[in-house]
């Protein structure tokens, strides 16, 4: 009676350290999996407010040269209004970073 008292308890408590080290593993994936996602996501969201910011400089470079919102909206498909949104938004997060 007692050796089968003892394989119980041992099985129990073998049960529980095996759903504490699975919960661990599992939470550890979890971060790394996180980690990495975030990553990934921060290096496109990086790229495209690089190309936004590029496109800005692109269309203050033909404003100074004294080219037309035509030709400017022809060229980098952006027209006036919308290169005014596009530059606040830049100067914005800029002014966050």
């Amino acid at each position: 009676e007692g050796i089968q008292e003892g394989v119980l308890k041992g099985r129990q408590e073998g049960r529980q350290e095996g759903i504490q080290e699975g919960i661990q593993e599992g939470v550890l994936k979890g971060r790394q999996e996180g980690r990495q996602e975030g990553r990934q996501e921060g290096r496109q969201e990086g790229r495209q407010e690089g190309e936004l910011k590029g496109q800005v400089a692109t269309i203050e470079s033909f404003l100074r040269a004294g080219v037309a919102w035509p030709v400017i909206t022809q060229a980098t498909g952006f027209d006036q209004e919308a290169f005014e949104l596009l530059r606040r938004q830049t100067h914005a997060s800029d002014r966050e970073s």
